[in-house]
Order: C-alpha cells, then sequence, then structure tokens
C-alpha cells in the first residue's frame, strides 16, 4: 500500500469507571462537538487477522486490521455497507469457514474535539473506555500517538496498560455469551 496515505489508524485509549465516564462526557458535551451517539454491534471472527463486521443504526462495514488488538497503530481497511447488508455480511464469512470469536454491544458517543475522535463506550459485559484516534501516514503514527496520549492525560485519565486490555479482552473472549445476557 501506498505509505503516503493516511490508512493507519492511531489510538490511545482507556478504561474508565462511571464517574469519569460521566466527568468526561459532561465535558465534550462543552468542549467538544457531539457528531454521534450510536448503538452498535460487532462480530469478530477467528483467523490469521483482525477481521470483523460491524452495524449501527445506519451502516454495516466489513472491517480488516493489521497488527495485535491493543497496538498502538494499525493499519486497516473499512468497506461501508446499507445496514441490512450485516446479516449477509456475517453468512458469507462464516460460508468462508471464520468461525465468530466475539460479539460486542456497545453504546458510543462520538465527539471531535481539537481536531481528534474522541469515542465514549458502554461495551456490555466489557466496561467503560474513551478512545482517542487519529487518522495518520507510516511517517507520523509515532508522533501522532504521543500527541494522544497527552491529549489524555491532560484530561487526567492514566493510559491503561496493553497487559490489562488484553487480560480483559482474552476473558471476555472466554465469557462473552454469558456476559451478553447479563
Amino acid at each position: 500500500m501506498n505509505k503516503r496515505i493516511n490508512n493507519i489508524e492511531v489510538e490511545a485509549r482507556s478504561f474508565i469507571d462511571k464517574s469519569e465516564f460521566r466527568r468526561l462526557k459532561n465535558f465534550f458535551d462543552k468542549n467538544g462537538k457531539l457528531t454521534g451517539e450510536i448503538n452498535d454491534q460487532t462480530v469478530y471472527f477467528s483467523g490469521p487477522k483482525d477481521l470483523r463486521i460491524r452495524r449501527d443504526e445506519s451502516h454495516a462495514y466489513l472491517i480488516l486490521k493489521e497488527g495485535k488488538i491493543h497496538d498502538d497503530h494499525r493499519e486497516e481497511i473499512e468497506i461501508n455497507f446499507g445496514r441490512e447488508d450485516f446479516g449477509r455480511l456475517e453468512q458469507l464469512l462464516l460460508v468462508l469457514s471464520f468461525k465468530v470469536e466475539i460479539r460486542w454491544q456497545r453504546r458510543r458517543r462520538i465527539y471531535r474535539w481539537r481536531s481528534v475522535k474522541v469515542f465514549l463506550d458502554d461495551t456490555r459485559g466489557y466496561g467503560q473506555i474513551i478512545e482517542l484516534e487519529e487518522m495518520a501516514s507510516q511517517k507520523n503514527k509515532v508522533k501522532i500517538h504521543k500527541q494522544l496520549v497527552g491529549m489524555l492525560e491532560s484530561l487526567g485519565i492514566k493510559i491503561t496498560p496493553k497487559e490489562e486490555f488484553n487480560q480483559k479482552f482474552e476473558f471476555y473472549k472466554r465469557n462473552w455469551r454469558n456476559l451478553l445476557m447479563g
């Protein structure tokens, strides 16, 4: 792929508790621009790559991400479909021998703040997360990540270590069926 294209998703994220979620929601309601509030469902598929489909109130998406799930920056390919195509996308991947690894149900508030995307996520059975995201090129991905970390720190949020994200993800992966029912 052309390395000058901004096709690298750069993220800085942290788990937050309910009081931090409320505080940040109030902060971004006043200091950011709310660009969306969605309920989405995401299905992760097993395989050598991070392949998933997602649906919200208006669209379905086929998403492929390089690297490991909690890397700070990863190349991303996202293709938009009509919302009604979600089931057909899942069926196609199942016919191609992919297996459902995880299902998520999430309520997401999306803001623009200081030119970056901010997500306040409440994922059923998983927790609440703040994520700052910006698309970058290969050349500036590390610089952008440092800026996003600084922005989180300016909000009084410490980055959750990758090990904690990985542990919680593995727990969710083993228990998502029960967690979604509870």
